[in-house]
Order: C-alpha cells, then structure tokens, then sequence
C-alpha cells in the first residue's frame, strides 16, 4: 500500500496562470515519487491541469438536477477526478455539513467511482473535555452508515484545532488517535494525519505516529515545500 500525500488547495490561488505554475512545479517535482501524489485544486482548475493525479474539494450528493452552485461526482469523473475530499473541518464548520450530509456524499462518491478522503476531527475543547475519542468514533460510524464497500475509503485524522494554526499535533498523540482509528475502521484502510503539515516534522506522521499519509493545506501552495513532505513520506 503505497502512502498517500493530498494537497489541499482550499480556496487559492486566485489566478489560472498561478495554479498552472504551482501545479507544474509539483508534477516536475514529484516525477520520481514512491508515493501517490494527489493534488486538489478548486474545481474551476480542475481542467486545466493534467499529469497528476487530481482530487475535488467537495461534491454533492445528487447526481444532477436544479442544486444551483453544486457540483455533482458524475461532473468531477468525467473530467478525470479520481478522488474527492469529504466532511472537512471548514465545510462542517462554514457551510453547516452535518455527519448525515456528509454520509450521503461519501455514498455518492463511491457509487460514482471516486476514491473518498473522509476527513475527521475534534474541537480544541471537545479534546480538552476528553471526548476526541467519542467525536472520532461518531463521524466514523455516522460518516460510514449503510456504505457496504469501504475499499475506496481513505480516513483524513485532522484535529481542528491544528488546522492552519502553525500548532500541529504531536507524533505522540497523533499516533494515539491513529491507533484508535484504527481499531474502528477496516485494517486495510489508509489513514492520514493532517493539520500544519510542513516538511520538518511530516516524515515523523508518517515514520512514527503511523499514518499512511498526509493531507497538506498552506505548505502545499510551495511547491519546494510541498515536495520536501512528498520525499519525506519514501
């Protein structure tokens, strides 16, 4: 099992020719790479780029029809996604997404034939009152409800309260909630850690704590950057 290293783009760059250069720069970089390479531009790049491997930030969970603004998994397959990130922190917490939403895009997802992302996390204070492990557990089996085939699932561990605060989670702890993720998903599923991950301590995830992969926000828009965590993952 080949591990698996995401870019997240979020809502940037915010320009065509600054996406196709970024994009450029990480394909000439990651040539070579042992591990699989998946980079997840916004969706109005998503034709634009060609030569990796490409992932959507999100879909719905119909497959067409009058949901104005949405984008369907039959749209992102046809232009050759091949995965779709799920239930992250920021459309849970901005957009409202529920664990049920997000239990019925998974399904369209998969019935579609896009490998899923499916991102899981606690709040700084649900950590604090001691309930990650109740959280964690809940938006799997919730996430995951009456979905047979899990094959082409992928488990995104990422504490909120790391994301895009420069304050990462440690290996220790981080290899403590993989652990226990394990034990609620399929053994063959690949779990990745997220949360300001740049390449001085990205190896560690990976090394140390367990995972099977990284999803990277910011430092995935430096390209130099976003490759040193790529090697880092060999």
């Amino acid at each position: 099992m080949k591990n698996l290293i995401v870019a997240n783009w979020k809502m940037n760059p915010t320009s065509q020719k600054e996406a196709e250069d970024i994009f450029s720069k990480i394909k000439e970089g990651a040539e070579d790479a042992s591990a699989e390479v998946v980079v997840c531009p916004p969706f109005i790049y998503l034709s634009l780029l060609k030569g990796l491997t490409l992932g959507a930030q999100d879909c719905f969970y119909e497959d067409k029809g009058a949901f104005t603004g949405e984008i369907s998994t039959a749209m992102l397959r046809d232009l050759g996604v091949e995965y779709v990130i799920i239930g992250h922190s920021e459309r849970r917490r901005y957009l409202k997404e529920t664990d049920e939403i997000v239990n019925k895009k998974i399904g369209e997802a998969l019935e579609n034939g896009l490998k899923v992302i499916f991102c899981i996390g606690e709040t700084g204070e649900e950590r604090d009152a001691e309930k990650k492990k109740e959280v964690l557990e809940r938006q799997i089996r919730k996430g995951l409800e009456g979905i047979e085939s899990l094959e082409n699932v992928n488990v995104a561990y990422e504490p909120i309260w790391a994301i895009g605060t420069g304050n990462n989670c440690g290996v220790e702890e981080t290899k403590e909630s993989i652990d226990f993720i394990r034990g609620v998903v399929k053994p063959e599923t690949r779990i990745l850690y997220g949360g300001s991950v740049k390449s001085e301590n990205s190896g560690d995830y990976i090394k140390f704590a367990g995972a099977n992969g990284l999803l990277v926000g910011g430092a995935s828009l430096k390209p130099d950057e976003f490759i040193k965590i790529v090697k880092s993952a060999e």
